[in-house]
């Protein structure tokens, strides 16, 4: 009975074994969430045939850094991958619409106008093509000029010289739209299309008086204007900041820390979060399993290690900030992902 009983056993193990061996479980394999990206991926997903082009920003600004971090997070998963400089969110969009790149970082407020087709957007065809995969970090409206030029508030931008940002770029389509929130237009100061890098380098030889920078806190350009001159920034608040919030419900309430940069006080402004917009041909297995590397903790210390901001602010609990709630669809492969995980319901 013994001997019966002990053959039962090892053929039962014997079975087991013989059925994991197998693949018994069936269906794809899931990361294990240990940590390391390149543990496990869906065996429909052949990491080593798909090349991933990041398309970030300038390389003065924080898309820049970040991106290159994403890159080398999905190159070390195994995939083939490159971080390119772009002008931003403008030039990203139309990348990602016309196939030149699979993932671009763009600000949630571009998204919309070119999804819905207003704004710098009106009359051109919807881009109902477009898809997220992820939220990222808050873009913060920071208006700079410097101790000696006298400006204090928004009205006292009137006659004075200033950098909107490059035509239709994200950084310009806000200062187009805070302008109209304080009853103001571009004719009501000297505006010049010029990025904020640009815009920043001509304050230092008195050539401009305001930039208008929408980015990640820890902009190196303005710190690096900082060395030069005393640094103030212009607020966006009040009346001016509800009837913004008000007409354009992607923005939200936000401080600028003093610290950040060395003024005397916080600052309120606005914000607007930035996207990944994902290209719609990139099959819901790769953009799941891109998603599980990215959120493992290696790929968030890698990401984090990129800039202050990413750190603080690129997290799972908060990645459909920007995106949830808005004419912006998820790509299925994201939108699996996240209910997955529990994230969306």
């Amino acid at each position: 009975m013994k001997m019966k009983k002990w053959v039962s056993v090892f053929l039962i193990a014997a079975l087991a074994l013989l059925t994991t061996a197998c693949g018994g479980g069936g269906g794809e394999k899931k990361s294990s969430g240990s940590g390391d990206p390149k543990a496990a991926t869906p065996a429909k997903v052949d990491r080593s045939k798909e090349f991933i082009t990041v398309l970030t920003g300038p390389t003065s600004g924080i898309y820049f850094p970040i991106g290159g971090a994403f890159s080398k997070v999905i190159g070390e998963m195994g995939y083939k991958t490159s971080a390119t400089a772009t002008g931003a969110t403008g030039e990203n969009i139309n990348a990602i619409l016309t196939g030149k790149g699979e993932l671009a970082i763009a600000m949630s407020d571009s998204v919309i106008q070119a999804v819905e087709g207003f704004g710098a957007y009106d009359g051109k065809p919807k881009a109902t093509d477009l898809r997220a995969m992820m939220g990222l970090w808050p873009n913060v409206v920071q208006i700079v000029t410097t101790a000696d030029s006298g400006i204090k508030s928004f009205a006292d931008i009137k006659g004075k010289r200033v950098g909107v940002g490059a035509p239709n770029s994200g950084v310009e389509l806000n200062a187009r739209m805070i302008f109209e929130a304080h009853g103001m237009s571009y004719n009501d100061a000297k505006v010049d299309y010029l990025s904020y890098g640009e815009a920043i380098d001509q304050m230092k030889n008195g050539q401009c008086d305001v930039a208008f920078v929408t980015s990640g806190l820890g902009n190196a350009t303005i710190k690096e204007l900082g060395t030069a001159k005393k640094i103030v920034f212009v607020p966006v608040e009040g009346e001016a900041l509800k009837k913004l919030i008000g007409k354009y419900p992607f923005y939200v309430e936000w401080k600028i820390p003093k610290d950040t940069y060395g003024t005397d006080a916080d600052t309120t402004t606005a914000a607007v979060m930035n996207i990944m917009l994902v290209s719609k041909k990139l099959s819901d297995d790769v953009v799941y399993d891109l998603l599980d590397g990215i959120y493992s903790p290696k790929g968030l210390e890698t990401i984090g290690a990129s800039h202050a901001t990413a750190k603080r602010e690129i997290k799972l609990e908060t990645a459909l900030r920007g995106i949830k709630g808005t004419s912006v669809k998820l790509h299925p492969g994201a939108e699996k992902f996240f209910k997955d995980k529990g994230i969306l319901k």
